[in-house]
Parts: C-alpha cells; structure tokens; sequence
C-alpha cells in the first residue's frame, strides 16, 4: 500500500492521500484489520484546536483520519473563501506531530465533480443564531460532512464545540438519516486570555486582537446572569451593550439558547448555552459557553 512519496516517506510525514477510491483502499485495510476509525473534518490552517480534536480521537480509536478540504460551498457570496487562511506544509508537520494516521487532502473537482447536485439541509436548528447571517452556510456544511462521513466510514467524527452550532446540526442530519457514526463535541480550546482558537484570528490587528478577548468575558457573564434567575432577553441586552462597549461595531446575535433544540432559552430550567456572533474589522467571531 504506497501512500507516501518518496520524499514523505523520508521525512516521516503522515501519509496523505486525495482521492475518495485511495480513502476507501486504506480504510478498506483498516477494516479487515478489526481496526477503529475515528474522523476529524477540518478545513486546514490548523492550530491547537483541531489538534484537541485530533488528542480526542487517538485516545478512543486505533486510527485516527483528518480530512483538510476548504469547503466553497459553506461560504456565502460575501464572505472569504479565497482569503481563507491556508498553508499545508504547516499542516502536515502538525499533524505528523499529533499522531494522525492518515490525512484525506482532496481538491474541489474530487469532492464536487461535474454534474454534482445533491445538497442536505437540516430545517429548524438552521433557522436563528449563524443561519439568517450566512444564507446557506448549513446547508453547504451538512452536504460535504456527510459525504466526508460517507467516505470515510469512521466509528466516531470529533467536532469542536467553539462551532456549537455546526455540531448541533450535525448530530441531528446524523441521528436523522441513521448514519452509522457517533459524532462527538470536544471543548473549545482558547488562548491564555480566554479568546476561543480559530483560524480567522491571523486576521485580526493587534488592536482588535485586544478588543476580541472580551467576547468571552462578556458570554461567561451573560450565562452567570441566565444561572442566576435572570429575564433571558433582558441579559442578552446588557450582554450586546457590553459588546458594544467593547469595541465590537457590528453584532448579529447574542443569545442564551436551548442547548440542543437552539430555540430561545425561556429561563425556566434545561440546558442552555450562551452563544455570540460580532464583528471586528472583517473579521467575524463566534463563540459560546455553556450555561
């Protein structure tokens, strides 16, 4: 089985492969080795959050496979498909260093061939919060992880908890078409100050990158304020004003949601989540914690 160059091979990077038939022939071999697999989607420009989520998989499964793919279909007219970061040679030496068994790096033509017209939508979850602010975001996002799950055939697929939405949308396209995996949510990973990891961050200046930090400090207050008793849409007021104040010019949404249904949370009991979405610059951020 040649999954290495000669070149990868020396370096002892991990072994990649691009095409969905090359994916199956290894899994394939794992397979009839009795052999767990674990799936960890992410579209690259990696950073110590993917590789928690990579740590999550290696400690529940035998094989461990990440797939890099910048998805066009997640991203809105608008936003910033070609100005996503990107970087490859970096991600493999962080995933090599993690432990990953296998990365799936396919290209846009393998993963949407000509011809292709199928897409998932998943109706209710996608309807508050990031959906009305990113017209077809979910829909492109539910489209390519169920092909990634259907290629891979993994046991379990970790996803990060930062994008708390997102996971709630998979566990239910998931859970209502009897897939055979178990998705799985791994804590948001955040830099010393508290701002949750993510790639969009080398986007921010030194001064909004100073200003981004209090996202945080203002969702752990906004959930201590839901804990204690109070009006729901009255915390998340003070919790905008407090954006605001912040710095952050532009809010789509602050919010204490149902944990799982993500409808508005009425203040009476269950779990909840406190979740945000601002702006700062042109770059967007998101965020949530638990309530």
């Amino acid at each position: 089985m040649a999954l290495r160059s000669p070149a990868e091979a020396r370096a002892g990077n991990v072994p990649i492969v691009r095409s969905v038939a090359e994916l199956r022939r290894v899994v394939g071999e794992w397979r009839r080795a009795d052999e767990s697999i674990a799936l960890v989607p992410t579209m690259g420009a990696l950073h110590d959050g993917h590789l928690a989520l990579v740590r999550a998989a290696k400690a529940r499964t035998r094989r461990t496979i990440v797939t890099i793919f910048v998805n066009p279909k997640q991203f809105g007219p608008r936003e910033d498909f070609s100005a996503y970061p990107r970087g490859e040679a970096r991600d493999i030496a962080l995933l090599t260093g993690a432990g990953a068994d296998l990365l799936f790096a396919p290209n846009v033509a393998q993963m949407y061939p000509p011809g292709f017209a199928t897409a998932v939508r998943v109706a209710g979850l996608t309807d508050g919060l990031c959906g009305p602010h990113r017209p077809g975001h979910f829909e492109g996002v539910a489209t390519v992880v169920t092909k990634l799950l259907a290629q891979a055939l993994p046991d379990i697929a970790f996803f990060g908890e930062k994008d708390y939405q997102q996971l709630q949308v998979i566990k239910r396209f998931a859970r209502d078409l009897d897939l055979p995996v178990e998705i799985a949510g791994v804590e948001t990973v955040r830099e010393a100050d508290g701002l949750a990891m993510s790639s969009r961050n080398v986007h921010l200046s030194g001064a909004e990158r100073a200003v981004a930090t209090s996202m945080h400090r203002v969702l752990l207050a906004l959930a201590e304020a839901a804990r204690a008793g109070n009006p729901p849409r009255a915390a998340e007021a003070e919790a905008e004003a407090a954006l605001r104040e912040a710095g952050f010019a532009r809010i789509d949404y602050v919010a204490v949601a149902d944990a799982e249904t993500l409808a508005p949370h009425d203040g009476k009991g269950g779990r909840a989540r406190a979740l945000a979405a601002a702006w700062l610059g042109e770059t967007r951020l998101i965020d949530n914690v638990p309530v």
